[in-house]
């Protein structure tokens, strides 16, 4: 990658639905040259996806909560996999430090987030968690 792909990266970061023509303004560049370079990008996987982004208020009031994990010996893997697979997880981090993994997680209600709290305590390999419930965003 060179400054131009990060420069459209960062600006695609802001706003992914900014016209081509806009962008290769802002970049100082033509704007086949910013279509091109959005296809290689996305052609290697450095783009994989475009989505939508809402403030957390204006989606349903959920619980939203981030739990930090310690993961037995080399169970990183299978606890990954089966975190993978639970609905209420929306995105998983590898870490160093204290806890091996962080995991944000989201549900309807207190009653639903007690739930999905028992149901990770189950799986194996999970040492030991520290969860937060989010209180407010201050930057998207």
């Amino acid at each position: 990658m060179n400054d131009t792909d990060i420069g459209l990266l960062a600006l695609l970061r802001a706003n992914a639905r900014e016209p081509a023509a806009v962008l290769a303004k802002k970049l100082r560049v033509s704007r086949g040259t910013v279509l091109n370079r959005l296809t290689k990008l996305e052609a290697t996987g450095v783009i994989v996806g475009y989505t939508v982004r809402l403030k957390p208020a204006a989606g349903a009031q959920r619980i939203r909560a981030i739990a930090s994990m310690a993961v037995d010996g080399n169970a990183t893997s299978a606890v990954l996999q089966s975190l993978r697979g639970d609905p209420n997880v929306e995105a998983l981090h590898t870490t160093n430090g204290r806890w091996d993994l962080v995991v944000e997680l989201q549900a309807d209600d207190l009653a639903a987030f007690d739930k999905v709290l028992n149901r990770l305590r189950l799986i194996p390999g999970i040492a030991t968690s520290e969860t937060s419930i989010l209180l407010s965003t201050q930057k998207l």
